[in-house]
């Protein structure tokens, strides 16, 4: 099944939100519920683990 939404993107730009939606798809698409979750609460709660994975990916 697909739904379709309508939301809202934080961007300085339409581009970068284009780009922010398409890397947000690209990972609901590959990641399984719980993983994104998980990424989700990381990413907003453990500032050290995120830091090392943006070093760890070249950011």
């Amino acid at each position: 099944m697909k739904y379709s939404f309508e939301i809202s993107i934080d961007a300085q730009s339409q581009e970068e939100a284009i780009t922010k939606l398409q890397a947000a798809s690209t990972l609901m698409q590959k990641l399984k519920v719980t993983e994104i979750a998980k990424l989700a609460e990381v990413v907003k709660n453990e500032p050290a683990k995120t830091a090392l994975a943006k070093k760890a990916l070249g950011l």
